[in-house]
This record gives C-alpha cells, structure tokens and sequence, in this order.
C-alpha cells in the first residue's frame, strides 16, 4: 500500500510540473530540452536530439507526455544511480532517514554525518513534497542529490584556505606565470589585458611584466627584439589593481623584467604607487626585518620583484624623501666554478666553501683564485625610485647553490631557466632541496618555446621550487596540472609546501625508487559516463578513459579502461583500477576521456579533470569534466568509486 501510495506521489508531482507544456498536445525538441533544465536536469542538447529521436515513435518531430517522460527517466533514473539506491531501500521505492545515514557512513565515508544533516539533505533534494515531509528520499531526490555539488569527487574543505597561512613565503608553491602579457606566441602574437585579468581571475600570484622605453616617456610592455603588440605599462598596472585580489587575498608579485632606462623606471615607479597606493609594499614590516614574512601578513600586498640596490635599513631610511633624478648603479660581481651543472664531489665543495668565508673579509678579488672560480662584472644604471620599491622579493642571478649558501640574502629571489633547473633537480637534487627550502625560487621556459609552449612542472614542485611560471595562454598537460593543483587551498595561489620539501634534515629525495613514509594505496572504479562531450568528428564516438598519476617520477603511471563503442551518452566501464602513491603530498591525479579515432589519426580530447589526490573524496563521486581550453562542460561527467588507505 505504502509502495502504491509512494508511486502516485511521484506520478502526481510529475505531472504538475509538465502538464502546462503539453496544453497544446505534442511538444518539439528545443521544448524538450527547456523542460528537461526546468526540472532541475541540465543537458546537452545533442544528448536530447538523439534521445528525442530514439522515442519519437511516430518520427513526427513531436512527442507525448509518455515519451517525454521515457525521456526523463532514461536521463534521471540511471541504471547505476537506481541500483545503489535500491541497495539501501526496503521497498525499491522510498529511502528513509535512517538508511539515507547508513549510505552516507558507509559508502561516502561521511563518518559524522547526524539527522540533521540527512534531513538538511532530503529538504534540499526531494522535490516531491509528500515524501519531504516524511523525511524520506525517493529515487527523484536520490538522483538530484548524487548529481549535485556535494557529490563531487573534490573535497569540500579543500576549496576554501584551510592550511596554515603563517609560514614565510618560501614555504609556499605560488602560482606564477611567464610572459603574462601574451595571449598567443612568443614572436609574432598579441599582447593583450586579457593576459593578466585572465591569470589573476585563475588565481595566479606572480605575474611578469617586460618592461622597455616608449615614446613620450611612457613606459610599455612587450616581448623584446620581437614582433608581438605593445601596452601602455600604465594600462597593464591598472588593470592589475582591479583585479589582484578578485579571487584571492594573498600577495601578488609583480616580476619585473626590466629594460627601461632610469629616466623611465622613475616613470614606473610614480605609476606603481600612485595606483596601487598602500596596496604597493615599499618598506619592510617591522615584525619581519630580517626574514620573510607569510601570505598572511602580505594579504592585499602588491610586492615589486626587480634588482635592488643597497639594503632594507637604507630604504627605510630613505621612506619620504625626494628620489626624483637620483641613480643608483648596480654592480653584480659573477662567480662561476666553469662548468657548475658537472659537480664537484662534496669533500672538494666543502673545502671550497671553508676557504669562501675565510677570504669574506678580504678583497673579493682573491676570490677568483679559489677551486677554479672565474669572476664577471655586469653593471646597470637603477632609478632609486624603483629599486626601494623592491623589498622582500629582490632578484638576485643564480650562481650555483655554493654560492647561495654563504652569500644569498633573506630577501634575494632566484630565476633558472628550465634546461638549467632540470640538470640540477638530477644531479644536485638534495643541495637544490635545501636551496628551495631557504630562497625563492622561480623556474621559466627557455627561450626556444616561440610557440609559447609549456614544460611539465611537476619535476620542478619536486624539488620544492616556488614559482613555476608558465605560460598561461597555451592549454595542454602542463596548464591543467597546473589548474589542477592549485585548486587547493581555496584556489588562493599559495598552497603549504609538504614537511618534506621544508625540513631539509629529512632527506628527501625525490628521484629515489622508493620512499617509505606513509604511501597510499589508491583505488578507483570508473562506472560510468554522463552526457559526455560529444567528438567534433563523430555523433557516435568510441570511448576511453585514462587515469594519470603525476608525482615524483617512481608515482608517474598510466592506466586506461577498454573502448566503449558507439556511446557518448552513458557508457558503462565497471572497472578497477589500484595505485600505490609512494609520495601523496606531491602526486596530481589526471582523468582524460577520449575518443578512439585509430592510429593514424590518434586519439580525440573530449575531457579532463585534474587534482591533487589528496583532495579527492572517497566514495560514489562525480568528476567534472573541462575542455582543452578549460571551459567547464557541464553536465558532462564521470560517475566513479574512491577509496584509498594510507599505509
């Protein structure tokens, strides 16, 4: 009786919603489709028109009420959906309470959930009013509340700031860009505002700015020697003032690469305050005058990045005094050991280092006699202005790591490029460790990607490098690990470097086979599609999807399902598939659904989703997917089983 009663409830609520629509007898697909988003069932419309032709019986172009509703229970009541929701229900037909409780502990691991979260729940989810009010769920609810939000593979707490903000910035990746001003290549492409809205709407905190001289003093921005447009420095600035902290609060880094004759720099100066005002840091925080200070003490602080002159005590000094016309010469004196990346063996570096600080005091050009030291002098003219406004983020050239260690200053940052940054994180991986976990440092391309291509930066997070920069404006692998990993923390651009890339007596090294503190054994079942992009090249593609681990290398695996033919609609995989994550604080997990296109022409990218594995949920989840250019494709989606176990 009860199971007859649940039934016309729900027949009862159907109707009332889409009676009105078929006043007029028959509806058409565009109505079809409305109808389907207004009871709360997104769907692409390629999806409908295909459905909506397998049920149009009378191939009129027209459908009944009945059809309709085959329709709409083919798209809500999914075989898999109906099957975990019969597990737990008596009947078939209503879900109450108490086994909505024992489906949230058991099989999404929702270990404190109480009544009054599943009654929160069911008041959000069950449209249908008789069984709300019983405090029950029917199969309508069930499916609304495993295709929403909550249900997402994503954690919860991991999309606000939950990690602890306090550490100095060199605890910490950040989110960094290179050639932020460019939306296309390297030689022949615009620069454009969108460059940096773009970056900073996606989080990013630490954006470059190629500054030259421009006509009528005004300062521009472009790439160098190059082909590519020109903006107005100013324009660039403002631009980044209104929109720096849209998504987050913490610091931006302003990288400077920096061109412009001192006359113009003192231009850049006077256009950095007056637009950013007492956003712009231009003197040291009196709780940190002789470390780095944390996000959290930077918050809504713009920081400039370029060479600097002098010391933070001078610059204090010099706070509300006139700079107009005063230059500095900044004076860099190279010491290289020839050929730094072929190493010395420890015992001859420790010697070389003993005999650096006993000649510290000396002239420095004694310097150039110790273990085959050559010594080069670059010199530059510094606008004042500019150079106090540089505080904790001043750019120092990377020598060698020797160097760092004995000279580098609290404040001083380091850019290597990728070629160079790579050689080391292989053959000095422990002392580039102990490097990163004292200095920031930030990683860029080399010049050979005109295309404006991008390398991998899982290698160099591995080695604990701040500031991978890439460029934003070409998608591919290396932006969606990118996107993919700081989802973390709130999106805010900062996420807490893991103990291991921070206390350096531990050891770490991450080229090691095996590293055995806590590794996880993952385990994932992919079930199922969910109106997936349809291929540009096929209404009825093959299916597979690919599973990647990114890590250190030992963690890097692939694994894929078998085809599915002909079904982009809701193909079904049922499969399982186990990892064992030696390093979990450092691996990305990547899903790519494809289409199988054969071998010439190789594979299609209908969709991916990347994040960090830490950050997953267990149990029934959905992975949302995103187009190679990183549009959401919603509904679009990856219906899969979590579970993991840390050893």
């Amino acid at each position: 009786m009860e199971s007859q009663l649940h039934e016309l409830a729900e027949a009862r609520w159907f109707l009332s919603k889409v009676q009105d629509d078929f006043r007029g007898g028959k509806i058409n697909v565009e109505i079809t489709h409305k109808l389907l988003e207004k009871l709360d069932f997104p769907c692409h419309f390629a999806h409908v028109k295909h459905i909506f032709k397998e049920n149009d019986r009378q191939n009129q172009g027209r459908i009944t009420i009945e059809e309709f509703r085959a329709i709409y229970r083919c798209i809500v009541h999914r075989e898999e959906i109906t099957e975990i929701f019969n597990t737990y229900t008596e009947n078939r037909k209503i879900l109450s309470e108490n086994s909505l409780i024992e489906f949230l502990t058991q099989e999404q691991y929702e270990m404190e959930i109480d009544h009054s979260d599943s009654a929160e729940i069911i008041n959000k989810y069950e449209p249908i009013e008789e069984v709300k009010r019983e405090r029950q769920m029917s199969i309508e609810g069930f499916a609304r509340y495993m295709f929403s939000s909550e249900c997402l593979l994503f954690k919860e707490n991991c999309k606000t700031v939950y990690q602890d903000m306090n550490h100095p910035l060199s605890d910490y990746f950040i989110s960094s860009s290179h050639n932020t001003y460019l939306i296309s290549d390297q030689i022949l492409g615009p620069s454009d505002i969108w460059g940096y809205v773009s970056a900073l709407v996606k989080g990013c905190r630490c954006l470059e700015i190629d500054c030259w001289d421009g006509s009528q003093n005004e300062p521009i921005v472009y790439h160098g020697y190059t082909f590519t447009s020109k903006l107005l420095f100013k324009t660039v600035v403002q631009a980044i003032n209104k929109y720096a902290f849209v998504t987050s609060d913490y610091p931006v880094v302003l990288s400077l690469e920096n061109h412009c004759s001192p006359g113009q720099q003192e231009v850049m100066a006077s256009i950095l305050q007056s637009t950013f005002g007492d956003f712009l840091l231009s003197d040291m925080l009196e709780e940190f005058p002789d470390t780095l200070p944390s996000p959290e003490a930077l918050k809504f602080k713009i920081l400039v990045k370029n060479r600097k002159v002098g010391t933070l005590s001078e610059t204090h000094e010099r706070i509300g005094t006139d700079k107009s016309g005063q230059v500095l010469e900044w004076k860099e004196v190279i010491y290289e050991d020839g050929d730094e990346d072929s190493g010395m063996d420890p015992e001859t570096w420790d010697v070389f280092l003993s005999r650096i600080k006993e000649e510290k005091e000396a002239d420095p050009s004694t310097l150039s006699g110790i273990a085959g030291v050559k010594k080069r002098k670059r010199k530059m003219k510094i606008a004042m202005a500019l150079s106090d406004l540089v505080i904790y983020t001043k750019a120092e050239k990377f020598r060698n790591f020797q160097y760092s260690r004995v000279y580098q200053q609290f404040n001083e940052t380091n850019s290597i490029g990728e070629s160079r940054a790579r050689k080391l994180s292989k053959l000095r991986v422990h002392e580039f460790i102990f490097h990163t976990a004292a200095f920031i440092t930030r990683v860029y391309p080399k010049m050979m990607r005109a295309d404006s291509s991008n390398f991998n930066p899982q290698e160099f997070w591995n080695v604990g490098c701040q500031m991978v920069a890439l460029n934003f404006q070409t998608p591919g692998l290396p932006m969606d690990l990118q996107n993919g990993k700081f989802l973390d923390n709130g999106g805010s651009g900062y996420i807490l470097k893991p103990d291991i890339l921070r206390d350096t007596t531990l050891g770490f090294n991450p080229n090691e086979p095996e590293y055995d503190d806590h590794p996880i054994t993952l385990t994932i079942r992919i079930i199922s599609g969910i109106q997936l992009p349809v291929s540009s090249s096929s209404n009825t593609p093959d299916i597979v999807v690919i599973i990647e681990v990114y890590g250190v290398p030992n963690d890097h695996v692939k694994q894929q399902t078998r085809v599915v033919k002909n079904n982009a609609f809701s193909p079904k995989w049922n499969e399982t598939f186990t990892f064992l994550i030696q390093v979990p604080e450092l691996a990305l997990i990547r899903f790519v659904v494809e289409t199988q296109q054969g071998l010439l022409s190789g594979n299609e990218l209908l969709g991916q989703y990347t994040l960090p594995v830490l950050c997953m949920n267990k149990g029934y989840r959905r992975v949302p997917l995103f187009s190679k250019s990183g549009a959401n494709l919603e509904p679009s989606s990856l219906f899969i089983y979590v579970w993991y176990f840390r050893e």
